[in-house]
């Protein structure tokens, strides 16, 4: 019988500690429109989101950079469930750590996202 070579385990991803968290690499992650966007949406799912269900118009690659910084930044957390990696929002770390932030950011990218759609709405008109 020949032997299967089993194929080695993808180590988990690594994710920093709450107390770990730091405000310049939260605020450059957040600072790309497409990061921001992937944010928003965690923020309002209860569920975690595989990152291929992301409504994205990027590159693969450029998806996982992007999920790569926020993880490192600490605001998302990741892990594999099958061949899926889901994504959650790391809302309570980011609020004991830096309260009010996440909150004001968000509501801030709401009203930029209600401003444009307004600005092409009288464009078009």
């Amino acid at each position: 019988m020949a032997e299967v070579e089993q194929q080695p385990e993808k180590p988990e991803f690594v994710h920093p500690g709450a107390g770990e968290i730091e405000l310049p690499a939260v605020l450059h992650a957040l600072s790309d429109p497409q990061r921001l966007r992937i944010v928003r949406e965690l923020a309002t799912s209860e569920e975690p989101l595989p990152c291929g269900s992301f409504a994205l118009e990027i590159s693969k690659s450029t998806r996982t950079h992007h999920f790569r910084v926020l993880r490192e930044a600490g605001l998302i957390e990741q892990r594999r469930e099958g061949t899926s990696r889901l994504s959650t929002l790391r809302s309570e770390d980011l609020d004991a750590r830096f309260p009010g932030l996440l909150d004001a950011v968000l509501s801030g990218a709401r009203g930029q996202a209600d401003q444009g759609r307004r600005e092409r709405s009288v464009l078009r008109t």
